[in-house]
């Protein structure tokens, strides 16, 4: 037995990912995804533990709420197997190719992060990514990109640049809500946060009992109609982020 797929078979309320979404986990590698974050974190090792104790299958509904540390509200419904199960096609989607030297500050490395750096133009922004350990980052970077490892993303956030536009999908929520935090106090161009409905109100909810106001904060970043791909959420923020950027230097 060489990989269990995660294959995820209901959900309830607010979750990351539909029905039908599955990911491949091996002892030394991850094909796919069913969302990121904590859920994703605990079903890989979960994997991990089957693949070691030779254990065929397994099921699972896991609470999305305090427990894992996330705001979606819902739960979702897993199903452990040896069994393949399709998995989602990361097909790039084109993008205007622009220059700019705005800076774009994305926060973590997980799938979104990665779908950004791949899709984003060489050109478009002057791009810092940051996450908390240089493992999290993929072994090749590109040119145009400065990869930043620090152990205290929050600290790093409130002495980014005044005029970055900033996209949060760090794999905790906690930390998402100590960045918001920080670049609300900081000031920046932009700040687009990965979530749902559900987290946008519980961080708005939280933010404006620390005395600061999260209405500049775009949550979910991408375009829904696009879907939630990693591939998709990174298109439709970058379209939006590209436009934003036309705008302002034809105003």
């Amino acid at each position: 037995m060489t990989a269990i797929f995660v294959e995820v078979t209901a959900t309830r309320g607010s979750a990351p990912r539909d029905a039908g979404t599955a990911m491949k986990v091996s002892p030394d590698s991850i094909d796919g995804t069913i969302g990121g974050g904590a859920l994703e974190h605990q079903a890989i090792a979960h994997a991990r533990k089957m693949l070691a104790n030779g254990r065929l299958e397994d099921t699972q509904t896991v609470p999305l709420g305090p427990g894992l540390g996330q705001c979606c509200g819902g739960a979702v419904s897993l199903r452990y197997t040896t069994s393949p199960r399709p998995l989602d096609a990361a097909t790039p989607l084109p993008l205007p190719n622009v220059q700019s030297d705005t800076p774009l500050w994305l926060w973590g490395a997980g799938h979104v992060g990665r779908a950004v750096v791949a899709a984003c133009p060489p050109r478009a922004f002057a791009i810092t990514w940051i996450d908390s350990a240089r493992d999290r980052f993929p072994a090749e970077i590109p040119p145009h990109v400065t990869a930043t490892p620090t152990a205290d993303m929050p600290r790093l956030a409130a002495h980014a640049p005044q005029n970055a536009h900033h996209l949060i999908f760090t794999y905790s929520h906690d930390i998402d809500l100590a960045l918001c935090a920080a670049l609300l106090k900081r000031g920046a161009e932009s700040v687009g946060l990965i979530g749902s409905d559900t987290k946008k109100s519980r961080f708005s909810r939280r933010l404006r009992d620390m005395g600061l106001d999260p209405s500049g904060i775009i949550c979910p970043i991408g375009d829904k109609s696009l879907g939630k791909l990693p591939t998709q959420i990174a298109h439709g923020a970058l379209i939006s982020l590209i436009a934003r950027t036309q705008t302002k230097a034809s105003a």
